[in-house]
């Protein structure tokens, strides 16, 4: 077994510090919202940091005792656990409104967000999925299957309702039903269904003023379209080399949620076009190294896991860019890393730890072989002992 991908490791860590960095620089000042709340301005530093730590425990353990066939063997478990936290958030006194959406459960010391859990577990039962022998691509009931219990979870997320995270969803199981080879016949049908659904979904009076905002976010820049246009602020104030860490003006309580969905605007605006160069680049580099981890895989069930955690952070944060940038409706998606929020922070992490754990080229037939023989040695030994005292 070789050693992990370093450079993975790297990239990952260092968008973790830095957006610990952001973290403190966007909430240093103390906001009529802190104020409210009477706070410190280390308040949302010290429970990112808290986060971050059992972040690190969450990679640790993932890269390094986890093994690639216990997560083969409870893909479906994993997936089923998922469903029920994701339904508990309905149930009073464990589920937690914010803004008007029904999305976290109480947790101590925080809360959780189950659809993050959701995502993870959606790739792992995929992959699980994709790799049985008996998963055809030409099938039209193999294809029928991971789209179902697709739709039961959608069902489910848009009902708190979360559109985003059911947009990630629907976009990761799409590329990986892609990547296995079903046919595109198959997966036109999916996407002629969706277009209902989702004009349907867009025609909500709050999402249809959200696009009509992002379409033209100038007409109402003290309105719905306010925070897209200080982003837009923000980004430009920076120029190319930025004004400066902690020099930021929208974070003054000018740009709503500028240290989770917004977070890239205010890297962009306090180190300008180099850092969010940088952080693009940071993103990249773990997409193909992901990539060719997967590449290197000799197993379908490791090559599809490779691909579909690679997918399940790149998306994400290609997601969150543009909406920083206005290419598209602002979605409610945090920045892989980077933005305040446990849920996002513990899964991306455990990802990475499940993808370092790949990129070492452990396979399945290894792990099993690996363990048939330390039966085989435990077998040996417990002849020898009965052996020597039958002896004796």
């Amino acid at each position: 077994m070789g050693k992990y991908d370093r450079v993975i490791l790297l990239a990952a860590v260092t968008l973790v510090s830095f957006g610990a960095l952001m973290i403190y620089s966007s909430t240093s000042v103390i906001t009529p919202v802190l104020a409210k709340k009477n706070v410190t301005e280390f308040y949302y530093f010290k429970r990112h940091i808290f986060t971050i730590i059992i972040g690190f425990i969450f990679l640790f353990l993932t890269s390094s005792k986890l093994r690639l066939s216990f997560v083969q063997k409870y893909a479906t478990p994993l997936l089923i656990i998922s469903f029920v936290l994701l339904v508990l958030v309905f149930i009073p006194g464990i589920g937690v409104t914010v803004g008007g959406a029904t999305r976290w459960i109480r947790l101590w010391p925080s809360t959780f967000q189950p659809s993050e859990l959701v995502k993870l577990s959606m790739v792992i039962f995929l992959a699980y999925y994709l790799s049985k022998p008996e998963y055809r691509t030409d099938s039209f009931t193999s294809f029928l299957k991971p789209v179902g219990i697709m739709v039961i979870f959608e069902v489910v997320i848009l009902k708190q309702p979360d559109f985003g995270a059911a947009m990630s969803l629907a976009f990761l199981t799409f590329a990986m039903l892609f990547i296995s080879g079903t046919r595109l016949r198959y997966l036109g049908s999916l996407a002629l269904f969706a277009v209902p659904v989702i004009i349907m979904l867009a025609l909500k009076p709050y999402r249809l003023k959200r696009i009509t905002c992002f379409l033209d976010p100038w007409k109402e820049p003290q309105g719905c379209g306010f925070q897209l246009v200080q982003s837009f602020i923000a980004l430009g104030s920076g120029g190319v080399t930025g004004v400066g860490l902690g020099s930021s003006k929208q974070k003054l309580a000018y740009l709503p949620e500028s240290h989770t969905d917004f977070i890239f605007s205010i890297i962009g605006e306090e180190f300008g076009l180099i850092g969010v160069l940088c952080v693009v680049v940071l993103f990249l580099v773990i997409f193909v190294k992901g990539i060719a981890v997967a590449n290197r895989a000799k197993e379908g069930f490791i090559y599809y896991l490779a691909t579909g955690l690679t997918l399940m952070i790149s998306l994400q944060a290609l997601t969150n860019f543009a909406v920083a940038i206005g290419l598209v409706p602002t979605k409610g998606l945090p920045l892989p890393f980077i933005s305040y929020g446990g849920s996002s922070l513990l899964v991306n992490m455990a990802a990475v730890g499940i993808l370092l754990t790949i990129s070492k080229g452990e396979d399945l037939s290894s792990a099993c072989s690996n363990r048939e023989l330390l039966m085989r040695k435990k077998a040996r030994r417990n002849v020898y002992r009965r052996y020597s005292a039958s002896g004796s």
